[in-house]
């Protein structure tokens, strides 16, 4: 398989995590299937090498990540804030997986900034910023999970890997590539996938325990979203959804409820650019889907202060929904000719 890492710092990363006593782990707000999985499987392997380390995200998860393998050793810094700080200040190490700069992070990031702890990124996002000390940044790769196989493999400790970090891998690959419908052209995805394979994962229960767990009320709000929250814009080849509030109280939404949806709107015939606008008590959230060639992270960028993938990005605004979504809508008149002549490379 292709070895990437070489360029990147694997050697410094092993020697420093080799004098380590106490680690973090952290992913950013609002985590995925990816960022759980990948803190989950470094966890624990770390475990199984014999270091004291801990793992602390911003908020809450989706229940639908509850079930992986160390999921309940979790610290939610929203809920054990002075817990967590604590942990922070004896930390000498922390690892920052699937995120590309501190303030996807919120107040933990704050916090995370003013340690003295050895900073390190291991992320496949665009454009990771200069505050960590040593970087595995490689946006080829459709998943930070697969990241950390390729991490463990380099470090010399294969022998490590067993069914339960497989399981976290695996979990992160699946739902960062939408079960391999999307940024999955890469070949190393399906050799990496393979071995988890070999390891003894049962892919179609675990399809069925992030997939097939809805509510009924999260599946009302899907509908919802579709039939009434949805505005198709065919001159610009563009779509958008828009939850209000009042919209995700109705429907009794829980973290996690909105994931994906902005794919549906992405899935009409010529469309080439989707966006989901949810309001939420101190900000907007926005996120940007693409087909070919057109960027939403340079959108997501220059636009509304986010970022992420070419055709997979998102923001967090502070203006209200009605200006967020004006804002975007008086920007397409701009694209108009790339979102006319996107191709597939």
């Amino acid at each position: 398989m292709e070895n990437y890492l070489e360029n990147t710092d694997v050697a410094e990363i092993r020697e420093v995590l080799d004098h380590s006593n106490n680690i973090i782990i952290t992913t950013h707000t609002n985590p995925d299937g990816d960022a759980i999985g990948a803190s989950l499987a470094m966890f624990l392997y770390l475990k199984k090498r014999g270091f004291n380390v801990r793992v602390i995200i911003p908020d809450t998860f989706p229940e639908f990540l509850a079930w992986l393998p160390g999921a309940r050793e979790i610290m939610i810094f929203e809920q054990f804030s002075e817990q967590c700080i604590e942990f922070i200040r004896q930390s000498d190490l922390i690892i920052c997986l699937d995120f590309n700069n501190l303030k996807r992070l919120n107040q933990l990031g704050d916090e995370i900034r003013r340690s003295d702890s050895v900073k390190v990124l291991i992320d496949h996002h665009l454009n990771p910023a200069v505050e960590f000390r040593y970087k595995i940044s490689f946006s080829k790769i459709s998943s930070t999970s697969e990241l950390i196989y390729d991490f463990i493999c380099e470090s010399g400790y294969k022998d490590l890997l067993d069914r339960e970090i497989a399981d976290c891998l695996y979990t992160g690959i699946v739902t960062d590539t939408g079960s391999f419908s999307y940024a999955c052209n890469y070949v190393k995805t399906y050799l990496i996938t393979a071995e988890l394979f070999r390891l003894g994962i049962d892919g179609e229960h675990i399809h069925r325990l992030v997939y097939d767990t809805y509510s009924e009320s999260r599946l009302r709000l899907l509908g919802y979203a579709v039939s009434e929250g949805l505005h198709v814009l065919p001159e610009f080849h563009a779509a958008y959804i828009v939850l209000t509030l009042d919209d995700l109280k109705r429907f009794n939404y829980q973290v996690g409820d909105t994931e994906g949806v902005v794919n549906y709107a992405l899935s009409i015939k010529d469309i080439n650019l989707a966006a989901l606008f949810m309001e939420r008590e101190d900000n907007v959230k926005v996120s940007f889907r693409s087909k070919g060639n057109f960027s939403v992270d340079r959108l997501a960028r220059e636009h509304f202060g986010g970022g992420g993938h070419s055709n997979a990005s998102g923001a967090n605004c502070d203006t209200n929904v009605n200006e967020t979504v004006n804002r975007f809508l008086a920007l397409l008149p701009g694209f108009w000719d790339e979102l006319r002549h996107v191709y597939n490379d």
